[in-house]
């Protein structure tokens, strides 16, 4: 089987395709190509989409978008149950589509059906998701100075604490939660937790001061494609006045930062060990 086609990268809403498998025991429908982004069973930071689907005058309402896999004997495996990493060889990588209520009869294999996506809900995660990249960003540089060795550095050539430290992200509407771990392992890498801790609102000023600049600036902002389908990896790519960024990256992000009217963090270090960084956004 066929990897699902996705049009999602270039914003697109709305789209027609043929159905391929309906799962009644998952309440689940998986079409040859889909306009809907689906929740990464691996890495599930972005909500998938939400929306409908509809086959003649019969409209289902679509809860979530979420990954689906059939390995080498045609089983499928939906979202959690997914049992590999997306990619691994043998599996076909499908976008499922589940479904509010029971799915009628008449919705079954062949089945041609239009697909539209919560265009309120799309544009609100998209904000959440480019404003979570961009917090990141502005992290790394309001503490590149705590770092008494030489790490990996990010995309503005920073040491890279987002890429050490972080252990969970949730974006949401508008917004995003990254959980950092501050634990002996970073201290080790030459972190300085306690100064860190000391300064923790002068760190939490840059950061948003960093931020202001770069919603200001309006930069472009898109995502990179290497194929087609729901296996081929995409890059998240933004202009700010530093230089072009990027992250491989299978969400979906804004077009451009004139899109935001703000994007402002607050750093929560309640627990030594744990750093929490709250982004909100609002939008232009």
């Amino acid at each position: 089987m066929q990897p699902t086609r996705v049009s999602f990268p270039d914003g697109s809403l709305t789209g027609d395709g043929e159905v391929l498998i309906v799962d009644r025991g998952s309440s689940v429908i998986v079409v040859d190509a889909t306009p809907f982004h689906p929740v990464d069973h691996t890495w599930p930071d972005q909500p998938g989409d939400s929306g409908t689907i509809t086959l003649g005058g019969t409209r289902l309402e679509v809860s979530e978008a979420v990954m689906a896999a059939v390995d080498e004997e045609g089983s499928l495996f939906v979202g959690v149950d997914i049992p590999v990493k997306r990619g691994a060889e043998g599996w076909s990588w499908l976008v499922a589509h589940r479904i509010d209520g029971a799915i009628p009869a008449d919705v079954a294999a062949g089945a041609r059906v239009v697909l539209d996506v919560d265009a309120d809900r799309r544009a609100s995660l998209s904000r959440g998701h480019t404003a979570c990249h961009l917090a990141s960003l502005a992290l790394d540089a309001a503490l590149a100075d705590l770092w008494r060795k030489e790490i990996g550095t990010d995309p503005l050539g920073n040491p890279d604490f987002e890429g050490r430290a972080n252990q969970t992200s949730r974006i949401h509407d508008d917004g995003s939660v990254d959980e950092y771990r501050l634990g002996k392992s970073l201290r080790k890498a030459g972190f300085d937790s306690e100064g860190f801790e000391g300064s923790l609102a002068e760190r939490e000023a840059r950061i948003n001061e960093l931020l202001a600049g770069w919603v200001t600036s309006g930069g472009a902002s898109r995502i990179d494609v290497d194929g087609p389908s729901i296996a081929d990896r995409r890059h998240w790519r933004c202009e700010l006045p530093e230089g072009e960024v990027g992250f491989l990256c299978g969400g979906t992000h804004v077009r451009s930062l004139a899109e935001f009217a703000s994007i402002t963090v607050s750093l929560d270090l309640s627990d030594p060990q744990l750093l929490v960084m709250t982004t909100r956004v609002a939008p232009a």
